[in-house]
Order: structure tokens, then sequence, then C-alpha cells
């Protein structure tokens, strides 16, 4: 999926700058693609993939979330999906976007919250803009809407 969006933002001998962010849990480099857009991000964008948490902390995590959560409301690429896709690292771990068994790798900080103990919408809202996604019940783009 993400290979022709790529294709069409990158022209061929293109150059691009890699900037080397830290190691996977298998030695492999993680890095930001930076051309005359920074790629990943792009994607992250356009839906074509997720923001991986793990991987934020060299980064602009912020924007990396922001943009993902753009992508959610105007449910662009893979948020087109009703409920959602299984994102890989869940998939890894033998369990589906769907189930309430939730990924602890895929909730920042690990820690999962219910709406009753946020509090406000405005906080739900930015819980869902870190990742927190399992908080928009219907998948709107609104967490926790009876906090309104």
């Amino acid at each position: 999926m993400a290979g022709p969006a790529l294709k069409s933002r990158l022209r061929i001998g293109a150059p691009v700058t890699l900037l080397l962010q830290t190691e996977d849990r298998y030695g492999r480099i993680v890095a930001e693609v930076i051309g005359e857009i920074n790629f990943g991000l792009a994607l992250v964008e356009d839906g074509m993939a997720f923001a991986y948490r793990k991987s934020l902390g060299q980064c602009d995590a912020r924007e990396y979330l922001d943009a993902e959560f753009r992508a959610s409301r105007r449910r662009y690429g893979v948020w087109r999906v009703p409920g959602g896709i299984t994102r890989p690292w869940d998939f890894r771990r033998g369990r589906s976007a769907g189930r309430s068994a939730r990924s602890t790798e895929s909730i920042p900080g690990g820690r999962t919250y219910r709406c009753g103990e946020i509090g406000s919408f405005a906080r739900a809202q930015e819980l869902l803009r870190q990742g927190h996604t399992y908080l928009d019940g219907d998948g709107n783009g609104e967490a926790c809407e009876s906090l309104r």
C-alpha cells in the first residue's frame, strides 16, 4: 500500500537524507526519510502508515500523532475501513483492533483510560491525538462523546 504512495511523491534519483532515530529490537535502523518532504510523516498524514509510538522518541512525536489523528478524522487510507484495521504490532501479538484485550505496546505509556476518569471532553481529545484510539468507540474521530 505504501509503495505506490511513496513512489508518487519521490522522483527517481531525487536526493534524500536519512535522519537516524533509533534501532529496533531486531537491530534494524529506524530513520526518517527526508527529501522535498518528510516521507514517513506524509504516509501517516495520507493514512498509508501508522505512527509507531515506540519509535517516536527522537522524532517530533506530536507532529506524527497529529498527522495520524487528521488522517483518522478524514477517513484517509487505512482509516476508511469501518471499525479500523489491525495494527501490525497488534497482529504480531495475535490481537485484533476490535478485541477488548489491547496490546500495551500500541498504547502510549502502556496506560489505558476510561471516559469516566478523564474529566473533560478536551482532555479526551488530547488523549485521542496521543494515540488512545480505543476512546473513540464509534470511530467518528471524537473520543468520549459522553463528556461533551
